[in-house]
């Protein structure tokens, strides 16, 4: 097992595409859901608590080798809106290019050839985690971590935060997303016995709507 795949997979600047999207935060910024550090903070919170868990706990069983198409069905179902399905799946198509070039493997080939459009990316990173010889438990992590980053990093461009302070508060996080990245690699080890079922489906509406209305923007600098 390498921590330094690990570390690769969860680096914001691996060539996955994940830069060019916010997690949501834009449209918050928007509204005024998110304004300062503060509300920011409540907001990865929460997308950690639902987004952040349903994303870990797929990623989780794709490395742990369940059925990978399976899966990309479990995900679909778990992501209602049609604007995020299409964003998961591109996120998922970016992953593949980076992960086969940087982690080969059967398993992503054949995950590549059958969903020729993208797989929702949390299985493309869970595979991807497999192949680099991760378990579970990693690629919990590497998800629970890219689902409050992203919309953290983004806050500090579109709203002028400090960065230091956006940094304090992903280590606030910490033990949250420890505990969160835990629950998911849980309910991946069950999935043998219970099915698919097993993993968590924690909805977040206003996400959903306000991702929704995100993409019919004409307007705006990160891609959802």
């Amino acid at each position: 097992m390498s921590r330094a795949a690990l570390l690769l997979l969860a680096d914001g600047r691996f060539p996955a595409g994940g830069h060019a999207h916010s997690g949501g935060v834009e449209a918050a910024v928007v509204h005024g859901a998110v304004h300062d550090t503060d509300t920011l903070e409540a907001f990865c919170r929460g997308r950690l608590h639902t987004v952040g868990l349903t994303s870990a706990a797929l990623a989780a069983a794709a490395t742990a080798g369940h059925d990978a198409l399976l899966l990309d069905d479990a995900a679909d179902a778990r992501t209602p809106v049609p604007a995020l399905r299409a964003v998961a799946r591109r996120l998922g198509r970016q992953m593949m290019r980076a992960a086969r070039a940087t982690f080969p493997s059967d398993d992503l080939d054949r995950l590549a050839a059958a969903r020729p459009q993208g797989a929702h990316q949390p299985l493309v990173l869970g595979l991807a985690a497999r192949a680099a010889g991760l378990a579970p438990l990693d690629a919990a992590h590497a998800i629970t971590y890219e689902s409050v980053s992203g919309p953290a990093t983004a806050a500090v461009r579109l709203l002028s935060l400090d960065p230091l302070g956006a940094t304090a508060l992903l280590a606030r996080l910490g033990p949250a997303m420890d505990a969160v990245a835990t629950t998911a690699a849980g309910a991946a080890e069950r999935v043998t016995a219970e099915g698919v079922d097993a993993l968590p489906s924690a909805s977040s509406p206003l996400l959903d709507i306000t991702g929704e209305q995100h993409a019919a923007w004409s307007v705006r600098l990160f891609a959802s």
